[in-house]
């Protein structure tokens, strides 16, 4: 079935529980060649997920916050690096949809190009000298006036999902020393892809470095000035705690189904009749659910409220994504208590969750500028 078809949550969710069947039995391949799932995201084209937040005008069905936030959970839970990397896409669409200071030609241009040839586009941002663009670093990558061009020079980090992006929305610093995004396609001259991702958490983002070298691109591949470090707030970036949610879900029912199952000849039943297991259990149940009620709750509050007042929802954003990464880490981890020893074989798809759900203490917004923002609030009341 596709996605385009139905028009609830669930229906949508029983189509995609389906289809990621295969990618948690890709998914110790992937992580243990270091390959990219390309297959896991032509399946999800397939069934039309990657056109979901286009706008309904375009010919995608326009999904807001909350009702495309639990179908990247459900991803996660099968595999947590095409969750994080689809994930992006999704969510800048999301966002473009949303609010955009794009030129109109190109925006139509880029979802018809979405809707109807299954392009996809991630923002290349990071650079080895500047760190998170969050951070207010100004890239080193240079963008020169050349009569009716621009020349594109310099290199990006942690490019999710290279091997599969038809485009690059690639920040740049022009002549006049401000800060500018241009619309790269894969094909330019220049655009080159090294294979420089070789982390233990989250191996199958494949976020390579990705070289431009005297780019030329057209003039209207310039898409708009921006401000690193002051960027409005941004609900779709909530995609990232909906993620290592999936991740924490996916570790807990692994120890659920451990306990239910492993009974050693010291006991006449199963372990999960052991008090200690079922509080860690139960710790963990009260923690998802804690978990998503702060993260659709807040995506709720964000799909309903005016333009103006989203821009007042720094710190809650902030707070979610704080908060639900650190109680997924902790989830994974009463989880592998739980199995134990067990927990640590390479052959346990747990370890890797243990792994992969660290990575999001290293996706935006950084801990500590959440929390100094909160707390200069606080101060400032």
């Amino acid at each position: 079935m596709h996605l385009h078809s139905v028009t609830t949550l669930n229906e949508r969710k029983s189509i995609l529980k389906e289809t990621v069947v295969t990618f948690a039995q890709r998914a110790k391949q992937h992580d243990e060649e270091n390959s990219f799932p390309m297959e896991n995201i032509e399946d999800l084209k397939k069934i039309g997920y990657t056109s979901l937040t286009v706008p309904k005008a375009y010919g995608g069905q326009g999904l807001t916050l909350s009702e495309w936030l639990p179908l990247q959970e459900l991803i996660a839970q099968a595999d947590g690096s095409t969750a994080l990397s689809i994930g992006w896409h999704i969510g800048l669409v999301s966002q473009l949809a949303e609010h955009s200071n794009w030129p109109e030609n190109i925006l139509h241009k880029l979802f018809k190009e979405i809707v109807e040839d299954g392009v996809l586009l991630n923002a290349a941002a990071s650079e080895p000298e500047t760190g998170s663009p969050t951070r207010g670093g100004k890239p080193t990558t240079r963008a020169a006036r050349e009569g009716n061009s621009w020349i594109i020079t310099g290199r990006k980090s942690f490019t999710s999902m290279a091997p599969a992006l038809d485009y690059f929305i690639v920040s740049a610093t022009m002549d006049d020393e401000q800060v500018g995004n241009f619309l790269i396609h894969k094909s330019l001259t220049g655009v080159k892809i090294k294979e420089t991702w070789n982390s233990i958490a989250m191996r199958g983002t494949a976020s390579h470095d990705l070289y431009l070298e005297q780019v030329q691109v057209p003039e209207d591949a310039f898409l708009e000035v921006i401000h690193p470090g002051n960027k409005r707030p941004a609900g779709w970036l909530l995609h990232i705690p909906a993620c290592y949610l999936g991740i924490a879900q996916a570790a807990e029912q692994f120890a659920i189904d451990f306990a239910t199952s492993y009974s050693p000849n010291s006991l006449q039943t199963a372990i999960k009749e052991l008090p200690n297991v079922q509080v860690k259990i139960g710790e963990n149940e009260a923690a998802l659910l804690q978990a998503r009620y702060f993260l659709y709750g807040v995506a709720q509050k964000w799909d309903q409220i005016s333009d103006d007042e989203k821009k007042q929802m720094q710190s809650e954003l902030g707070s979610v994504k704080y908060h639900v990464v650190n109680a997924a880490i902790e989830i994974v981890d009463r989880a592998m208590r739980v199995v134990g020893a067990q927990s640590l074989f390479k052959d346990n798809a747990i370890q890797r969750y243990y792994r992969d759900v660290r990575a999001g203490l290293h996706n935006p917004p950084m801990d500590d500028r959440t929390l100094i923002q909160l707390a200069t609030e606080a101060f400032n009341k």
